[in-house]
């Protein structure tokens, strides 16, 4: 591995429990469900009529032309990468930003499906005329990435993974990558996702995923529940800001932690399903803890994919005890998709995000409608839970249809 330290210096979010990072980061600590009842006439004709919106619309946030250029993953990975790169204390006319090594990885599970499918409707109903000109650029599914490319001046390589619900955080792994290949100094990264549409709904309600408890949409999403019975679809966007460590120091950049390392691995399994012994899981978290030289005893805190699914839940806890190799009574385990819901493409990044956070401020958000646990051998926060003083060590998992798992191992510092 590449001696290079990346080091995390700023964060920008929209998400279903809020508009931008702090109130986002207060509402997890109080265990504030984003989960509403979809107020669309489209949704009464679906089985599950609850979603998690975004707390903020975007419109009320960017220009209003900008903004109607973007399909709405564009507009909330832009949101999210504005408010992250302000924090980062970087400018697009910063002497110290060198554009040609400046990069960005911005990931999509679905991408822009909401243009996709209105300009569709637009093309069946008055024909061909009737086609947006800028929908392609719209659509595409890296629109965010490109925009947020040209909206900081990025040059060193705009990408965008898209590995579904893993995507996120391959978006992380890659902008390590980039910095310790000597290809970037800074990278922008995250994921956005904006799926709450009658066509994706649907979908996933007829694969069964999807929780159906309309009449309780807060108590909705509960990971390790005996009562889970699907997911619930959120939508958003998270957004960190990476620097080579030298960079970082060399500038005075204020850091919040250690992106030490990553792990990718696929299960060759199932185009749906995960493996149900979480043997590439469980290699990713292994990938993911040596590419940061962190030993399992150092791991105090984990953000868990766990999505609320009956498979799913019990598949990765038996993987994270595997990747920990029994070392598991220090361990804080956490979902935070209790309270957001499942942002997809997203999900990996606004949880590393809450991830970082949990390590600066040595607080893990609570798991919340646990209300009748499942037996999985770990420790899970169901209210504040403090961290110790000291070096800590944290992991947060993403996995995706098709198979994908991604690990990213961050430290305090």
């Amino acid at each position: 591995m590449s001696p290079t330290r990346v080091v995390v210096t700023g964060l920008g979010a929209t998400s279903p429990v809020g508009g931008d990072v702090p109130t986002t980061w207060a509402a997890l600590l109080a265990g504030q469900s984003g989960v509403r009842p979809l107020e669309h006439e489209w949704a009464e004709q679906l089985g599950t009529r609850i979603a998690a919106e975004v707390a903020v619309d975007p419109t009320d946030v960017l220009e209003r032309v900008k903004a109607r250029r973007l399909d709405r993953s564009g507009q909330l990975a832009l949101v999210a990468a504005l408010e992250a790169w302000a924090d980062s204390g970087l400018s697009a006319d910063d002497a110290e930003v060198d554009h040609e090594r400046l990069g960005v990885a911005m990931a999509s599970g679905i991408g822009g499906v909401q243009t996709l499918l209105s300009n569709y409707d637009s093309l069946k109903d008055k024909g061909p005329r009737r086609v947006s000109p800028l929908a392609i650029p719209m659509l595409m599914p890296n629109s965010p990435a490109a925009n947020i490319g040209l909206a900081i001046g990025a040059r060193a390589g705009v990408h965008t993974p898209v590995s579904a619900c893993a995507s996120g955080n391959e978006a992380i792994s890659l902008g390590i990558d980039m910095i310790r290949l000597g290809r970037a100094d800074v990278v922008v990264v995250g994921g956005t996702e904006a799926a709450i549409h009658p066509l994706p709904m649907a979908a996933f309600g007829q694969m069964m995923a999807l929780s159906k408890r309309n009449d309780a949409p807060e108590m909705a999403s509960r990971p390790w529940d005996k009562g889970r019975d699907g997911f619930v679809l959120g939508e958003g966007a998270a957004v960190l800001v990476l620097e080579s460590a030298e960079h970082a120091e060399r500038r005075g950049a204020k850091v919040y932690a250690e992106a030490a390392g990553a792990g990718i691995t696929a299960d060759s399994h199932d185009i749906a399903q995960p493996d149900p012994v979480g043997v590439g899981a469980t290699r990713a978290m292994k990938i993911a803890l040596r590419e940061a030289d962190m030993h399992p005893a150092e791991v105090r805190h984990i953000n868990a994919y766990a999505t609320s699914t009956p498979q799913g839940d019990v598949a990765e806890a038996g993987a994270i005890r595997n990747a920990l190799g029994g070392v598991t009574d220090q361990v804080v385990l956490t979902s935070t998709k209790s309270m957001t819901g499942h942002l997809l493409g997203a999900a990996g990044a606004l949880e590393s995000l809450a991830t970082i956070l949990a390590l600066k401020h040595r607080i893990v958000p609570p798991t919340i409608n646990l209300d009748d646990p499942e037996d999985i051998g770990l420790d899970v926060a169901t209210e504040q839970r403090a961290l110790p003083e000291g070096p800590l060590g944290a992991l947060n998992n993403s996995f995706g249809f098709g198979g994908h798992n991604v690990a990213i191992a961050f430290r305090s510092v």
